[in-house]
């Protein structure tokens, strides 16, 4: 497959001296997708921190905040390739000879992707061995525009059809809305949440903006584009490419030949059988096989069947857990510690008084100072499996988790959306129902010809379906992380409805106990005590 064409995305431009000093640390100036080379990790960390909170290109940040601190006096001549024959033939010796594939878990890569729709941000963030970093609507706003154009995806095959005149005008419609509707909300949240005494005028501002922000992303199309800062291993890679390949999104296909490209600059050994027929070819197309087929059978066994009506139905269901995992957690605890099999010390367990089961919880949790202490893995000895019907916006943040399985449905209008009160309180909901609206109708109208990207229409607020299966140790991370007041509402009341769950529904209350950094209140403005931190972190002394 040839390199697809980077005319689809905006080129950022540079002065000659700029593209002088980028050539050295990235593996090119002009396409979305880019390495970087030639830089300490922990510059390399630091650029990816920075990546969700800024509007600019990664680039563009290295050269603004990063290189005046970098000493490139000695980097003149610096050259990538140097070295790499060398580290080539040493990774084929060993492949070649002792058939060890898993060097290619010693050899890592951070990977610039941008100007990526929200569609192919989740197909980016699906390998659990990989690290991301991804713009973040709540501190970026999209009112803005990239190369005199709103930031939303152009698929060329659909913009060359007699529907990519509909396509653009309607996208450019939701983005005129949203930004319509920013400031409306912004100045309510301002009225609804005066300042307090002793805040600065850069707090609440941060604060009231953010809430704003929140409020009104879901009238963002899925075609909205972000910048994903992407770290992981040649093997990590090799799977992400061969799932890119075999996506049915052109979107998906075309990108991953962007990143092959820039990788092969970097880890080209890693990445030898991504081309072989028997390998990588296989590999790919067992994967679009097996999907389609499933695909087939999916609709032959429901063809009778309608969509639920979501407004009935709670948010968050428990469909799976094991009513024994308290006891099976409990002598997991324990096994380490004594000389039995887990038949005998599990036996003990369901013997213990309740006293003893909370001395045993007690000893291994410890004395919890903050959500940062985690307790060892024999809270993986028990799960749940959550089914849950909730606005893309919130699965988008929830999906980011890796240490968990995650499969979700196709997004489209026909689940409803969620509506935020703040929008409804600031007088913006008819503008909000009428994006709803025009998103849904966009869709309806991009089903039929391009059944794949016509989920670039849907707004984040449209609802979809998704389960989750976690077991208590995630369950801990994920829940006391995304319930802190600065979380986004949609995904804090979901995290809320979980955590009752394990407690109420599976019983589990020693788990749902320890968990004891779920936070179940409703803040106002959530950003705003994360804000005070980071101002009083940035005064002297």
């Amino acid at each position: 497959m040839s390199l697809p064409s980077v005319a689809t995305y905006v080129r950022e431009e540079f002065t000659p001296d700029e593209a002088d000093v980028l050539r050295r640390y990235v593996t090119n100036v002009e396409g979305p997708v880019f390495a970087l080379v030639n830089l300490p990790e922990v510059v390399k960390g630091a650029l990816f921190a920075r990546y969700s909170r800024t509007h600019k290109s990664l680039r563009r940040l290295f050269l603004d905040e990063f290189v005046g601190d970098l000493d490139i006096e000695g980097d003149l001549s610096v050259d990538a390739t140097v070295g790499l024959e060398r580290a080539e033939r040493l990774y084929d010796t060993v492949f070649l000879e002792y058939g060890d594939d898993s060097v290619a878990q010693l050899g890592g890569v951070h990977l610039a992707c941008e100007q990526a729709s929200n569609i192919l941000t989740k197909v980016l963030e699906r390998g659990r061995l990989m690290s991301y970093l991804e713009q973040s609507t709540r501190y970026i706003a999209y009112d803005d525009r990239l190369g005199g154009r709103y930031r939303y995806f152009r698929d060329p095959e659909l913009l060359a059809s007699p529907l990519g005149t509909r396509y653009v005008g309607d996208m450019d419609r939701l983005f005129d809305t949203y930004a319509e509707l920013v400031p409306l909300v912004q100045e309510w949240c301002r009225q609804r949440y005066p300042k307090a005494d002793g805040d600065s005028d850069f707090v609440h501002r941060r604060s009231t903006r953010a809430k704003a922000l929140d409020a009104v992303r879901g009238i963002l199309p899925a075609a909205s584009l972000s910048n994903v800062g992407i770290y992981g291993t040649g093997q990590g890679y090799e799977a992400l490419l061969m799932r890119m390949r075999a996506h049915p999104l052109p979107e998906a296909r075309a990108y991953a030949e962007l990143m092959l490209h820039e990788l092969r600059k970097v880890i080209p050994s890693f990445l030898t059988r991504i081309d072989r027929p028997d390998r990588g070819g296989a590999w790919t197309g067992y994967l679009r096989a097996t999907r389609d087929a499933t695909a087939q059978v999916a609709g032959e066994l429901f063809a009778e069947s309608g969509s639920e009506d979501t407004r009935a139905s709670p948010q968050v269901t428990l469909v799976d857990f094991d009513p024994d995992g308290e006891d099976k957690m409990l002598a997991a605890m324990l096994y380490p510690h004594v000389d039995l099999p887990e038949v005998r010390i599990l036996e003990r367990v369901r013997g213990l008084s309740g006293e003893e089961r909370a001395a045993v919880v007690a000893a291994y949790v410890g004395d919890r100072t903050n959500r940062r202490h985690k307790p060892g893995r024999a809270l993986e000895r028990t799960f749940y499996r959550f089914d849950v019907c909730a606005d893309y916006g919130a699965f988008r943040d929830l999906q980011r988790h890796r240490m968990l399985t995650i499969d979700w449905q196709p997004l489209s209008p026909r689940l409803g959306y969620s509506l935020p009160e703040a929008v409804i309180e600031a007088g913006g909901e008819r503008r909000f129902a009428e994006a709803m609206d025009r998103s849904a109708a966009l869709h309806e109208e991009l089903a039929g010809d391009f059944p794949q990207q016509a989920t670039y229409a849907v707004s984040l607020a449209y609802r979809l379906r998704f389960s989750l299966q976690l077991n208590a140790r995630e369950a801990m991370h994920m829940l006391e992380l995304r319930t802190t007041p600065q979380g986004h509402p949609s995904y804090r009341r979901l995290c809320q409805q979980m955590h009752r769950l394990i407690a109420e529904q599976a019983g589990h209350r020693a788990v749902a106990q320890f968990m004891r950094f779920v936070d179940h209140g409703e803040p106002g403005l959530e950003r705003l005590e994360a804000e005070r931190r980071s101002e009083r972190r940035r005064q002297p002394g």
